[in-house]
């Protein structure tokens, strides 16, 4: 078997280019035809070449951003609305897109369509680059015939994710930096100053207060067993993040992050302000609850979350309602209950989930501002403390040693 680069028009007269594997130019050339393609050139190149190996390592290392995304599926909607086929616009958009992972996706989706197969089913075989929910939205658009309308909501949403998550880790920026800091300061005065006051110490023979020899214990410790500390702390790491990629390590993680203070209601409320975006998208668009709360439980990005939501559905297949089960879940705050319920009863529950929506996301920013506003006071503290805890260790014996020298 042998890769093939291959030139070739399609039926809408534009020109696409790719590899392909077969054990020969003639076969290369029958694959091109049987995809709805004229092959103009097929060269043979390197099975194992190290051009086409680079181009498999780049498109397995690449990843495809959410800037990326959003412009391809604005791309994509734009030339739609242009009334160009699915065919042609995934031609354009193959030499318009850069990323080599997007590229070889768009390269095969369209095959999968010349092929017979729906929209659906062709982007939902990369769930590395297009999520369940991304998917899911274009079946509804697909099935429904309102596939630009739908196009338009999946790119609001993404948009406004990509907001929430980076308001997110904008307010956690400076306290990890500040952590990481103090932690590398704790560490720099235990190696370096307590050291040049130790000897002196035990030479006084004088009685050292707790925080003195807390820090002499603790630099004997560094001095002598640093190694064994490093592997210990590699390992403990490792092990945790093994346990974190695990299902109920998912799960433990998730749950802590919602009952953290201060940082918990940002986690909380941001859940929210997603469930209820994409709810009220999914409605809108014609999928059923049953359907959007599997869509839900899928894309959430919370597995405390998502397991409530794995037990809701069980409850909507047996015939009830949304609003009862959702009030007995620990996560789900009363007014989006109430908003809920008042949807079911109106027959607006859309409507409902865009204004939960448009008031989680206020929400959101508050909780990020408030907790930015509380970190910085708190980390001040800490830096005090750390200090303090280091100068009371110097500084008491030095003052017992000037006593002792009157």
């Amino acid at each position: 078997m042998a890769t093939f680069t291959y030139q070739a028009v399609t039926e809408a007269g534009s020109t696409v280019s790719g590899t392909l594997e077969a054990e020969s130019a003639d076969e290369a050339r029958m694959i091109l035809v049987q995809r709805g393609l004229l092959p103009s050139k097929v060269t043979k190149g390197e099975d194992a070449g190290s051009g086409n190996l680079l181009t498999r390592v780049t498109q397995k290392m690449s990843t495809v951003s959410v800037p990326e995304l959003i412009l391809f599926t604005k791309q994509f909607r734009t030339m739609f609305n242009a009334g160009l086929s699915i065919i042609a616009l995934l031609d354009v958009l193959e030499q318009q897109t850069s990323n080599p992972k997007l590229k070889a996706a768009v390269v095969e989706i369209g095959q999968d369509i010349k092929q017979g197969a729906s929209l659906y089913n062709a982007f939902a075989k990369h769930d590395g680059i297009f999520s369940h929910l991304y998917c899911s939205m274009l079946r509804a658009g697909e099935i429904s015939g309102t596939l630009p309308e739908v196009l338009d909501r999946l790119i609001y949403l993404i948009e406004h994710e990509h907001k929430v998550t980076k308001q997110i880790k904008s307010a956690l920026t400076y306290p990890i930096i500040v952590i990481i800091m103090l932690v590398g300061a704790f560490l720099f005065l235990l190696t370096f100053v307590i050291p040049a006051f130790v000897t002196t110490f035990e030479k006084a023979k004088i009685d050292l207060p707790l925080p003195t020899k807390i820090c002499i214990v603790m630099y004997k410790l560094l001095d002598q067993y640093w190694p064994i500390m490093v592997v210990a702390i590699v390992g403990v790491l490792v092990a945790i993040f093994l346990y974190l990629r695990t299902e109920s390590g998912k799960l433990v993680r998730d749950r802590m992050l919602l009952n953290l203070p201060l940082v918990g209601p940002v986690f909380k409320k941001g859940a929210m302000a997603r469930f209820a975006s994409i709810f009220s998208l999914l409605q809108s668009s014609g999928v059923s609850v049953l359907e959007s709360v599997g869509i839900i439980s899928n894309t959430i990005g919370n597995a405390a979350i998502s397991l409530e939501f794995d037990t809701l559905r069980e409850k909507l297949q047996e015939g009830r309602g949304i609003s009862g089960p959702l009030r007995q879940s620990r996560n789900f705050t009363p007014m989006i209950i109430n908003m809920i319920a008042i949807g079911e009863e109106t027959g607006e529950l859309d409507a409902m989930m865009r204004e939960m929506a448009k008031h989680y996301d206020y929400e959101v920013e508050y909780q990020v501002q408030r907790m930015s506003e509380l970190i910085g006071p708190i980390l001040i503290v800490a830096l005090a403390g750390v200090v303090g805890f280091f100068a009371a260790a110097i500084l008491f014996p030095i003052f017992d040693l000037t006593k002792m020298a009157k």
